[in-house]
């Protein structure tokens, strides 16, 4: 059965380094930056590389689509939600929910894809679908 409450999500912190990141979510785009000295991809949205430490990246458009890795349910929560590692089409694995869906039927390797949920004043968080 689909969960139907939702939770109050807190706004995120939004600095120099990821106001652009936020700004393509409120625009329903996923950005992941991707590193012009070395060719990696990478989220966590931050300046610097996490593979060469060069400070040479810039901002990409991910697909929005790609595979649950690892998750977890968190049940005894006033609302449950799922937490889970979603491995991106473009190769870099994000920390994300799971959501709009029944999570007694979620699967590793389960094909996703990204939707916005509205935080408490602030840009929407990427979030997960099963498609």
């Amino acid at each position: 059965m689909a969960e139907t409450k939702e939770r109050k999500l807190p706004a995120p912190a939004v600095s120099a380094e990821t106001e652009a990141y936020w700004n393509a979510a409120a625009q329903g785009k996923l950005l992941v930056r991707k590193c012009t000295a070395c060719g990696e991809l990478h989220h966590y949205p931050r300046t610097i590389c996490p593979f060469c430490f060069s400070d040479r990246t810039e901002w990409i458009e991910a697909s929005g689509r790609g595979t649950i890795y690892s998750f977890s349910v968190m049940r005894r929560a006033p609302v449950p939600y799922a937490m889970a590692y979603v491995t991106l089409a473009e190769g870099p694995r994000m920390v994300t929910n799971i959501v709009d869906c029944d999570f007694d039927k979620l699967a590793c390797e389960q094909p996703v894809k990204v939707v916005f949920k509205p935080t408490e004043g602030g840009p929407p968080l990427p979030m997960f679908t099963p498609t």
